[in-house]
């Protein structure tokens, strides 16, 4: 199967094109996929009608919801265009947004589900596991985002710049291949935090930090989605390709 992204007269999607190709080519449609709940960031390589195969969706039906989106998108702001940057540039944007968002937004999640799971997990005993699994993926993301600005990121750009390089006695593939892991891992734990909240909905006797604390998580795991997106689907293949071609 074809995993280009192809427009056509009738519709600019088909069942052939993958969840990444179309995220790559018009961002703002993550949004549409995040509502059905396909995984366009680690489940980018699957093609449309296999995504919709899994979840059950019909075919037809999502990709008109498609081409709905995309009109109305194309009258209104779009979002930034990935796969339009350079790969130092689209470094440098997954750096000053994705990055410091979550440098900022993960200790006052932590805050709040330790807050929450210590005044509230006598009602709720699932409450300890969200403030066990926030702290965890705290952990991991921190980590996870020194190795790419230490390691990843500098050798992404001496490629671009045009300079041979090695990693530990390897090439960049290496440690593409642990990031995307741990992204892997990320993505998992995210999930768990999800069942463990009923989709982060709140019920009618949480507090309002119970509430900031599962709006913040829904907003963490949309961040997600397009921070791995834009480096599974568009930076690491890119990068991978131009050392393959040195």
């Amino acid at each position: 199967m074809s995993s280009t992204f192809a427009p056509s007269t009738q519709s600019a999607f088909t069942p052939e094109t993958t969840i990444g190709a179309i995220v790559a080519a018009r961002p703002a449609l993550a949004r549409l996929f995040e509502k059905l709940d396909i995984d366009y960031c680690c489940g980018g390589r699957q093609t449309l009608a296999a995504a919709c195969a899994r979840r059950g969706l019909d075919l037809v039906t999502t990709i008109a919801l498609l081409d709905s989106a995309g009109a109305a998108l194309a009258a209104g702001p779009t979002e930034v265009d990935a796969a339009a940057m350079s790969l130092a540039q689209l470094a440098d944007h997954i750096e000053t947004t994705h990055h410091a968002y979550l440098k900022a937004e993960l200790p006052r999640l932590v805050e709040m589900a330790d807050r929450v799971a210590t005044k509230h997990g006598w009602r709720d005993a699932r409450l300890a596991g969200v403030a066990d699994g926030v702290r965890a993926l705290a952990g991991e993301m921190l980590s996870h985002m020194q190795k790419e600005e230490i390691v990843l990121f500098p050798l992404v750009r001496q490629i671009e710049a045009g300079v041979a390089v090695t990693h530990c006695g390897g090439d960049i593939a290496n440690p593409i291949r642990q990031m995307e892991a741990e992204h892997e891992a990320a993505g998992s734990l995210t999930a768990e935090l999800r069942l463990l909240t009923d989709g982060f909905t709140p019920d009618a006797e949480d507090c309002n930090t119970h509430r900031a604390l599962l709006a913040g998580l829904a907003e963490f795991e949309s961040d997600l989605h397009r921070h791995v997106h834009k480096e599974n689907n568009i930076l690491f293949p890119r990068a991978l390709a131009l050392a393959a071609g040195r």
